[in-house]
């Protein structure tokens, strides 16, 4: 025995289905089952995309910065080791946003920066 395949749920449950693929290409919104592999896939790469925008973000973060520092004679590395050592605790994303709007309070990081870089070590003799 078959069961039915045109019940008000299987009919809910496609309408659903086809609310979430809304805008999709050509048939892949209207048409059930390629609707659903559509949905799947789309599903997967919006999981994926998720982290790799705080990636992305993070990387152009600092990028910015670097720019910045460069701009006032310190390398990127330079400068978040310093902030460190000073226990300035402002992640990439504002410091990003303080080079961008405020170079003048960006100057003063970076002038604190320096002065709690540590002093460069001679360099060993050679033998």
């Amino acid at each position: 025995m078959v069961r039915s395949g045109s019940g008000k749920t299987l009919a809910a449950r496609r309408r659903r289905t086809r609310k979430l693929t809304k805008g999709f290409r050509l048939s892949r919104h209207n048409l059930y089952r390629q609707a659903i592999v559509t949905l799947i896939r789309a599903r997967a790469f919006a999981f994926r995309d998720r982290r790799a925008k705080k990636r992305n973000f993070r990387r152009l973060w600092i990028v910015r910065i670097n720019a910045a520092c460069r701009m006032r004679g310190l390398r990127y590395s330079e400068f978040i080791h310093g902030l460190q050592r000073a226990l300035v605790a402002l992640d990439r994303k504002s410091l990003s946003e303080i080079a961008i709007h405020d170079p003048a309070t960006f100057d003063k990081l970076v002038e604190v920066a320096r002065a709690n870089l540590p002093e460069p070590q001679p360099a060993a003799a050679a033998k």
